[in-house]
């Protein structure tokens, strides 16, 4: 990594869980154009709440494994 790229990401790491939040998906809708920006906001919006939830104690993380498969008892 060139010495800037890190400077760059140390300012990053700096920023508010929003701020940073929005310049991960400025990053990633650069690298696949054409989504629609009030779905974006939706998502975001929903990730706030849940990061929420979670610092106040109001729900605790799981295993990705554990939800999918959670999830696709449920699907069939």
């Amino acid at each position: 990594m060139k010495r800037d790229d890190a400077s760059i990401e140390e300012q990053a790491a700096r920023l508010s869980h929003r701020d940073r939040a929005r310049l991960a998906l400025r990053l990633i809708e650069s690298l696949e154009p054409g989504q629609d920006e009030d779905v974006d906001e939706l998502w975001l919006d929903e990730a706030e709440q849940r990061l929420r939830r979670y610092d106040q104690g109001a729900t605790q993380a799981r295993d990705a494994e554990d939800a999918v498969a959670d999830i696709e008892r449920q699907l069939k």
